[in-house]
């Protein structure tokens, strides 16, 4: 089903922090599409530049899991109706047999894992009354040579898994605890897209161009300050470019201390439950309504 304007500007607001007002002319100006809503904001410099994803807004568990025996570590999450079973001892128990089940079979893709795990799920309804839903999971394989960390924030709330090239556990643990509160995108800035680049090239040239402090400055200054905005956007999320959180006082990036110790980060990812997922909130109809009539 469609969801109305209302849903829509609500998504908006929550992701951009604009006012209610800009988040519908940005909606009817864009024919209710979110993404290019999302960017005219930015465009406008209205929007504060957040990411697509930011939203959350779901209950469940974010799990990190180790098989040393078998070399692999799964990362997943698994989705519930409410808080109360979210944190309830069965729930969990659910979420590591899951991750037992996918360990063993290495499924190629959540459908496949939803198939073998099946029986899991219909137990667990009956048991405790509410709908499941594994909605993802990654899969890591280390090998030899290679090691895996982890770290569970929130009792579950944000699962990460990382592999270094030698072992270091101190720095794999503080490592996937900056990145369960950094929420890096890219591990290192050759992971960025030319796409990426190129829209939000375009989104800051044209913020820049509604921007008075901005008009009349040469062309060739106007080009730096807007490389160096994308180049600052980019690096707030690129993993080895962020300032790590562990030694504040040196004010180093997370790229000098891994060079410092001569180990490479090979692959890492992040789960937050429900990132990226919208729900309806219903009281927020009359005031919209109170705004935009």
């Amino acid at each position: 089903m469609a969801q109305s304007l209302i849903d829509l500007i609500k998504i908006l607001r929550d992701r951009t922090g604009a006012g209610l007002m800009d988040c519908k002319a940005a909606l009817l100006a864009n024919e209710e599409d979110l993404d290019k809503a999302f960017d005219w904001l930015r465009e406008k410099g209205i929007a504060k530049a957040a990411k697509k994803s930011d939203r959350i807004a779901a209950e469940g568990l974010a799990l990190a899991k180790t098989c040393e025996k078998c070399g692999k570590t799964v990362v997943l999450e698994v989705n519930c109706e409410t808080d109360f079973v979210a944190k309830g001892d069965a729930f969990h128990d659910l979420v590591e047999d899951l991750a037992k089940v996918i360990m063993k079979q290495s499924p190629a893709n959540v459908e496949e894992a939803k198939t073998l795990t099946a029986s899991l799920f219909a137990d667990a309804t009956v048991k405790m009354g509410e709908k499941f839903d594994l909605r993802r999971f990654t899969l890591l394989e280390n090998a030899e040579g290679q090691y895996v960390y982890s770290y569970i924030h929130m009792g579950g709330k944000i699962a990460v898994a990382l592999i270094l090239d030698k072992e270091d556990a101190e720095l794999g643990k503080g490592l996937a605890m900056h990145i369960a509160a950094n929420n890096p995108t890219y591990l290192s800035t050759a992971d960025i897209g030319a796409d990426a680049i190129e829209h939000e090239t375009k989104i800051q040239l044209e913020a820049a161009k509604n921007d008075e402090k901005l008009a009349g400055k040469p062309e060739e200054m106007l080009r730096k300050i807007i490389g160096g905005k994308v180049n600052k956007y980019f690096a707030e999320m690129v993993l080895l470019e962020q300032p790590y959180l562990m030694d504040t006082e040196s004010g180093k990036k997370v790229g000098q201390i891994l060079d410092e110790k001569k180990v490479k980060i090979i692959k890492f990812v992040r789960y937050q439950v429900g990132e990226g997922i919208e729900k309806k909130q219903d009281d927020f109809a009359a005031e919209v309504m109170s705004q935009i009539k």
